[in-house]
């Protein structure tokens, strides 16, 4: 079982950054693939980027490439995602998600996560 604890959200000026951090709980953090969705209003969740279980790999989704950026530091069982250049359309709350361990590698279907954080809202102003 993992247990997932966003933190890091806020209100921020479009042009801006934020680093979304992501604690996981239990001793099988560097064996879970990582991933980062979002949920805007009246939307459906998204993918937004993953990493794989050493990080040796990541994905992004095309809205975010070149924007933001998914790590991990496994000593500190943590993911993070840096947000920079947000845009107004990036306002959503934030869902860190885990894989199960069978699976280390990355996903961008929200249906391959097996444990989620309660999310974090991300609001940027025009």
């Amino acid at each position: 079982q993992v247990q997932l604890v966003e933190s890091g959200g806020g209100l921020v000026q479009a042009g801006g950054s934020l680093r979304l951090s992501c604690a996981a709980s239990g001793r099988t953090f560097s064996s879970n693939a990582m991933g980062w969705f979002r949920q805007a209003p009246g939307k459906e969740r998204e993918f937004v980027a993953a990493i794989s279980r050493y990080g040796g790999i990541t994905g992004y989704a095309d809205s975010v490439k070149g924007r933001f950026t998914i790590s991990r530091d496994n000593a500190k069982n943590t993911v993070y995602l840096q947000m920079n250049s947000l845009k107004p359309e990036d306002t959503a709350v934030y869902y860190c998600a885990a894989r199960g361990t069978a699976y280390g590698g990355t996903s961008y279907s929200e249906g391959h996560y097996d444990y989620w954080g309660q999310g974090t809202q991300v609001t940027v102003s025009s």
